[in-house]
């Protein structure tokens, strides 16, 4: 007897509203197709205007759904990531699925407009500033579905955390090691995120989409990575197979109680060791309020 593909247990998404970081290319951009296709109302961000009314026609052309939206999203300007979440909230009364999908990797440190290391912010404090500025939205919408964008590449992280050191000043900056801490950051969020929002209604789950052929370490980012990704591109997944995990997160009855998790191929997958590790998962957390402005005094 044939397996039956968990990952094709969908179900109908009309009336959900689906917010999708970074969805004007790659693994969001499919994302955001298959889940308009569903009848989702979806709004995707982009950090270049341009290519978010690119994409936001490709995905009404592919989908063939008009009900897709395009908002503004730099994560390495927390003032930006404030004027997207008033802007969300002003046009949308509802959001039940959020997907943190927007990240990158960078092969020398740069700093952001607020003084953070830029990695640690795009892949991780300006997602969790984010959250938290939509998470009343997001409560009032359950149930409701956050779905954070991670990688094996947090297993580099293999000791957890130096938090004497998180952005990397007094190391040696190599890309690839800070990118899996901040992978790494997306599963601690999402594990304390979900223990934060427990018995309301909202889950969260991290995701790993596999090695997916994307535009990802191209665009002169990491100059050993891009080099990697092209010479084993052939053996690579497409970005529909690489969504696929988001997009059964988000829509599937199967996955509607699954929450805290860590999941690749649509089921959960055992994170490495320095994963489990809830306390530092809770001072990450803490540490994140006081440095994105959230503390109140």
């Amino acid at each position: 007897m044939l397996k039956r593909n968990r990952c094709t247990n969908l179900g109908d998404m009309t009336g959900r509203t689906v917010v999708i970081t970074g969805g004007n290319a790659g693994i969001g951009k499919a994302t955001a197709e298959a889940l308009a296709r569903l009848g989702a109302r979806v709004v995707i961000t982009a950090r270049n205007d341009e290519r978010g009314r690119q994409a936001l026609a490709d995905i009404k052309r592919v989908s063939g759904s008009d009900a897709v939206e395009c908002v503004h999203l730099d994560l390495g300007s927390l003032s930006s990531v404030r004027e997207c979440a008033s802007e969300l909230l002003e046009r949308l009364d509802a959001i039940h699925v959020f997907d943190l999908n927007a990240g990158g990797m960078l092969s020398r440190r740069q700093e952001s407009e607020n003084g953070f290391e830029l990695q640690f912010q795009a892949n991780h404090l300006g997602h969790f500033l984010l959250t938290n500025l939509l998470l009343d939205r997001l409560v009032a919408s359950a149930p409701a579905r956050v779905i954070v964008l991670s990688s094996t590449g947090h297993n580099y992280a293999r000791t957890g955390l130096d938090f004497d050191d998180l952005q990397f000043e007094r190391r040696r900056y190599m890309g690839s090691a800070v990118y899996g801490a901040t992978k790494l950051m997306n599963i601690y969020f999402a594990r304390e995120l979900s223990r934060r929002v427990a018995g309301t209604g909202v889950t969260a789950n991290a995701v790993h989409p596999g090695f997916v052929r994307t535009q990802f370490a191209k665009s002169g980012d990491t100059r050993w990575m891009r080099a990697a990704v092209t010479l084993v591109a052939p053996f690579a997944r497409g970005v529909e197979k690489g969504a696929q995990t988001a997009v059964w997160l988000a829509a599937s009855p199967d996955a509607e109680s699954e929450t805290g998790g860590y999941f690749y191929d649509c089921r959960r997958k055992e994170p490495s060791p320095a994963a489990h590790d809830d306390e530092a998962a809770r001072l990450l957390w803490e540490i994140s309020e006081d440095l994105a402005g959230l503390k109140v005094s």
